[in-house]
């Protein structure tokens, strides 16, 4: 199973404005604070991102979990 970066790429990004999206509005609501919850938000997105990225990527190393779409008994009668 042969997965291209940008594919890995896309769902990191993707995620990223969901899970900062998330971590921006629970940060501004505990705070009171835009600003601190800006803040915290894209520190914590430029981290994460980078993170989640080569996270996938490790995964896609291992076969584990993943099923072959070729029945094992292919062939036989």
């Amino acid at each position: 199973m042969a997965v291209a970066k940008k594919r890995h790429l896309a769902k990191a990004f993707t995620w990223r404005i969901i899970a900062t999206t998330i971590t921006t509005v629970t940060t501004w609501f505990v705070t009171g604070s835009v600003t601190a919850g800006l803040s915290i938000g894209l520190i914590d997105a430029a981290i994460k991102f980078g993170v989640y990225y080569y996270h996938e990527r490790l995964w896609y190393k291992f076969r584990w979990g993943i099923q072959s779409d070729v029945p094992k008994n292919k062939g036989k009668l």
